[in-house]
């Protein structure tokens, strides 16, 4: 295992209640991700989820009557989300695997395949093309590949709602190429929270036009609201509401993509 990639499988063993706790802290990545989703997913659909964590979204597509099976590089991950399905009593098969081997695993074809954690750590061209390619070959003709990358901007916003992190994220020799990646526009590949990419928006579509895949959307996971997440969570439930609405309207304005701190690219293989 190369160093990277064991660097991040150390992270999320680690941190794995954390990134449960992730998005019951920050909703609207959740709430806006099942909207779309839910466009194509069904109950007693087939879904594979590669690099899904601890299973949030896993156990909420089981929760709707689908075949869900589970792939993470972290046993720290698997465990936890084996726990929280029985806790929920909800049937979920769960493996640790790199993304990357997935074609050793005995696992067939399924109606959709998400991806949704690996390109946020592959920083090498040719492993995040074999991450798409495997997960592809999982995938149904006329299925839904969901593939989810961390925006270049997605630091910026996050030191925005974390009062004191600025100061260590622009000042940190080790973080500060981010900085310079956002001003060049350009990706950004190295250390953030783990090892990590952070791609520009407009690389996006280029990377996955290489794929035998109809683009279906493009959209900002957290809508226009990332930014301003800790104030608006402090308001009425009522203008909460209101303020969902209005993003699930702007999800895909091109010029908003950089609102949001993570992006996914539904396609339908062809």
């Amino acid at each position: 295992m190369n160093q990277d990639i064991q660097t991040v499988k150390d992270y999320y063993d680690e941190n794995a209640q954390m990134e449960w706790e992730r998005l019951e802290q920050h909703p609207f990545e959740f709430i806006f991700t099942r909207h779309m989703l839910e466009k194509y997913i069904r109950p007693g659909d087939r879904v594979l989820d590669i690099g899904g964590g601890p299973g949030r979204y896993s156990i909420h597509f089981a929760e709707m009557g689908c075949d869900v099976t589970l792939v993470d590089l972290s046993k720290g991950n698997i465990a936890l989300a084996k726990q929280k399905a029985a806790e929920r009593g909800v049937k979920l098969s769960a493996f640790a695997a790199n993304c990357l081997e997935l074609d050793r695993l005995p696992i067939e074809e399924f109606d959709h395949v998400l991806l949704m954690g690996p390109l946020y750590h592959l920083k090498e061209d040719a492993d995040r093309v074999r991450a798409v390619e495997l997960a592809l070959k999982r995938l149904k003709p006329g299925g839904t590949l969901s593939v989810s990358f961390i925006q270049l901007s997605a630091g910026l916003l996050f030191d925005l709602k974390t009062p004191g992190m600025i100061e260590i994220d622009f000042t940190n020799p080790e973080t500060r190429p981010i900085f310079s990646a956002m001003r060049e526009g350009g990706d950004y590949t190295g250390p953030a929270f783990t090892a990590a990419r952070f791609v520009h928006p407009r690389s996006i579509r280029p990377f996955m036009e290489q794929f035998p895949l109809k683009e279906l959307h493009l959209f900002g996971q957290e809508g226009v609201l990332s930014a301003n997440e800790p104030w608006l969570l402090e308001r009425s439930q009522a203008e909460i509401d209101r303020w969902i609405e209005v993003s699930k309207e702007l999800l895909e304005v091109p010029e908003l993509l950089a609102l949001s701190e993570h992006l996914m690219y539904i396609g339908r293989k062809e």
